[in-house]
């Protein structure tokens, strides 16, 4: 088979994958594992698309991509029928528009935030009780990290500090604590850019919720670190209980939205399940395969 074809097979069987894995619940067992799978399969799939675009369009070289593009520039794609030019510019359409709709992810979620911090500047204050914590006058329960690269502020609202005991509070501030450190608002960003880009298909928005649970849930496995799985889970279900005030744009909550996220979450804080040897093994050994083979198969020639 050429290196096209192959580069095919990976673009479908990644869709196929990615519906297999948001319908999956060992990821919850090793939220971690489950998010890097996540990661290599979306850079796949956009790898093995445009490649497979790219083979047909330089199907008449013979050569693959890496060499049959010099090629092509070379005589100026004389070669080229109006399938092969069509196939040529759906791989540079998809590539610019996967990356400029990044870029313009990454801007809207810079400027959101610079617009929320200066807010937090005005009506936020400082409080003895929560160091290290903006404190917002607020009677409706909420609690949130706003990332950045120099430093993250965490966030909790006046009604936060009255549904919840300290300990509670403590285990929420360590999960948000963990969201900053960890840097979970940019491991989104591309799923978010990809449902702007689709924002029609279903499997997308399936996708990043699936990204978003396990965020969480890894948050949670972070926290619980420092503070007692009850701590936390208690905290959880008071704030489903209340009702929290959705997350401002740009910035991570503690509590995701609907009552069956937070539940699965509450259930694996008091019974977790370890995950099996054996899928943790295949799981990483396939991260490594699914960011490397469609780059080699660049260099298979037809």
């Amino acid at each position: 088979m050429t290196g096209t074809a192959l580069l095919a097979l990976m673009s479908m069987g990644t869709v196929g994958g990615a519906h297999l894995l948001s319908n999956a619940r060992w990821t919850w067992r090793a939220p971690r594992v489950g998010i890097a799978l996540w990661q290599a399969m979306g850079l796949c799939w956009g790898v093995a698309t445009i490649g497979t675009l790219l083979g047909i369009a330089l199907w008449p070289y013979s050569q693959g991509i890496v060499r049959g593009l010099p090629d092509l520039w070379a005589d100026e794609a004389a070669r080229l029928n109006a399938l092969h030019l069509a196939a040529l510019l759906a791989a540079v359409s998809l590539t610019a528009v996967l990356l400029v709709m990044l870029l313009y992810a990454v801007f809207r979620v810079v400027r959101a935030r610079r617009r929320h911090r200066a807010l937090l500047a005005l009506v936020s204050r400082r409080d003895s009780a929560v160091p290290d914590t903006l404190v917002l006058d607020h009677p409706i329960a909420a609690a949130y990290c706003v990332p950045g690269v120099r430093s993250s502020k965490v966030v909790v609202s006046a009604g936060t500090l009255e549904l919840l005991d300290p300990d509670e509070l403590a285990a929420v501030l360590a999960h948000e604590r963990a969201h900053a450190r960890e840097r979970h608002d940019l491991v989104l960003l591309p799923f978010a850019s990809l449902r702007q880009v689709f924002p029609q298909i279903r499997l997308v928005g399936r996708s990043l919720d699936a990204v978003e649970l396990l965020i969480e849930m890894a948050a949670d496995d972070r926290a619980r670190r420092h503070r007692t799985p009850r701590e936390l889970a208690t905290a959880l279900l008071r704030f489903a209980a209340a009702r929290p005030a959705a997350a401002p744009s740009g910035t991570l909550g503690v509590a995701t939205s609907g009552d069956i996220p937070v539940m699965a979450r509450v259930q694996r804080l008091m019974d977790p399940e370890p995950i099996r040897r054996s899928t943790r093994a295949a799981a990483m050994a396939a991260v490594p395969l699914l960011v490397v083979l469609p780059i080699l198969l660049y260099a298979v020639p037809h």
